[in-house]
């Protein structure tokens, strides 16, 4: 049993105060395999929990392809922990890693799709009772894919939304956000440093207040399929937009083939959600159908291969993009101003606009001299492993071992640090795997951590 450590500089992502903010305080690793015996007085939740083990092993066990049958697994079950890494890659450098984590675009699917069902088969007296069976219906769903953070965020949202509706009072997006932050935190104060909690309230916040101005640039919807393509194009860059310093700052990574795999894929994202959730229903009550399983696993593989096509495109992923907090809130003022350059593009508009980017450029360029005048050498630990970062202005020097953990090396160590000290050249030399120390500068630093 250990206690996570935190870590030694200051660039490097503090695991263990991550760990508390969640009350894991201590870590038990097991050396020999471990027993496990069938317990009889599971509690309602368990079962719940045991439901949703059953149907991920029955996925398992369907004649769809491995990848079709990961996906399935993660983008309704919220299970991803057997997804190859090379799938995984693929919606990280294409921009659609949304599309793949269960978030709202999905809960307002579902809720739609029961919604729609519910008033197909009723009448329009009974509108209040659909909403009602709906929204319970979406929080049986988030019980049974095991009430993940973005799950209950989307369903308090959606849910807070339609109590004005029930309570015939006119839907406000704003109150309805506030209140559901309120809510959220009365229950879990430390979301507030959540990631996925920051990101999913700025997306909302981004529709609200770019997806009009948007929508009006683009071509004329004048039938259902147009605004149904033209809503989805103008929603997605909207929140693409509002999120994008934050995602800068804690990613450093952007694909600019992004912006164009959302305009292909996010408008089929809708059908791909129902299809799915059609399969796992099917799946989940023995219903075996193999034409239905054929043309699902045709169609993923399909999606798959796409994905891959744009995530080929390294020539547009940008890695490594420095970013501190006083650069993102410079882009969240270029965020407020440009809705008001795309409502009336007039000199005053123009002008804002123009200043912020240019405030945002002076900060960068101010915060790149600042970091090229620095020099250091450190000494970082990875498990027995040691790398010494040597930096000259904004060239920097890794000596490290030949191991077979250097893509960690590269990811947990390496890569933050040229972010982080905006390092535009980089150079890496391996060092004698029988060394102890090196040398520098009249300096003696041991490569053994214990």
């Amino acid at each position: 049993m250990t206690k996570p450590k935190s870590p030694e500089h200051d660039f490097q992502f503090d695991y263990s105060k991550y760990l508390s903010r969640k009350e894991i305080f201590y870590q038990c690793f097991l050396n020999e395999e471990f027993f496990s015996a069938k317990r009889n007085d599971l509690s309602f939740a368990e079962k719940i929990r045991q439901k949703r083990l059953e149907t991920l092993q029955k996925i398992d066990h369907s004649e769809m392809n491995f990848r079709s049958r990961e996906f399935l697994k993660g983008i309704i079950l919220a299970d991803r922990t057997e997804m190859d890494a090379e799938t995984v890659k693929d919606f990280n450098r294409s921009g659609l890693v949304h599309f793949l984590a269960i978030s709202g675009t999905h809960i307002v699917v579902i809720f739609g799709m029961f919604y729609f069902l519910m008033m197909r088969f009723s009448s329009v007296g009974l509108k209040k009772y659909a909403i009602v069976i709906s929204l319970l219906f979406i929080w049986i769903f988030a019980v049974f894919i095991g009430f993940g953070n973005s799950v209950v965020r989307s369903c308090i949202m959606i849910s807070v939304y339609f109590i004005y509706v029930l309570l015939q009072r006119k839907p406000d997006l704003l109150h309805s956000l506030a209140l559901s932050t309120f809510i959220i935190l009365i229950i879990d104060t430390q979301q507030i440093f959540d990631v996925g909690f920051q990101l999913s309230f700025l997306a909302v916040l981004g529709i609200y207040w770019l997806n009009q101005p948007i929508l009006k640039l683009l071509p004329r919807q004048d039938n259902f399929v147009k605004k149904i393509i033209f809503n989805t194009i103008s929603i997605s860059i909207s929140a693409q937009l509002a999120t994008l310093p934050l995602v800068l700052y804690y990613f450093h990574q952007f694909s600019l083939i992004s912006i164009v795999a959302n305009f292909f894929i996010v408008p089929f994202s809708e059908v791909i959600i129902i299809f799915s959730f059609l399969m796992t229903a099917l799946i989940g009550f023995n219903l075996n159908f193999n034409w239905i399983d054929v043309v699902y696993d045709f169609t993923i593989r399909a999606l798959l291969e796409v994905i891959h096509w744009f995530a080929d495109f390294d020539i547009l992923f940008f890695e490594n993009i420095p970013l501190n907090l006083a650069e993102v809130f410079a882009l969240f003022a270029v965020v407020y101003f440009l809705r008001f350059a795309l409502i009336s593009f007039k000199v005053k508009t123009f002008s804002n606009l123009v200043l912020v980017f240019g405030m945002f450029f002076i900060l960068r360029i101010g915060f790149n001299v600042l970091e090229g005048q620095k020099e250091e050498v450190l000494v970082h630990y990875y498990k027995k492993e040691a790398v010494i970062s040597i930096k000259l202005g904004t060239k920097a020097l890794f000596l490290m071992n030949e191991s077979e953990n250097n893509a960690k090396i590269k990811q947990y160590i390496l890569n933050p640090y040229i972010s982080n000290r905006r390092i535009k050249k980089v150079e890496i030399k391996k060092y004698p795997p029988l060394a102890e120390s090196v040398k520098i500068n009249n300096k003696v630093y041991k490569l053994k951590s214990y």
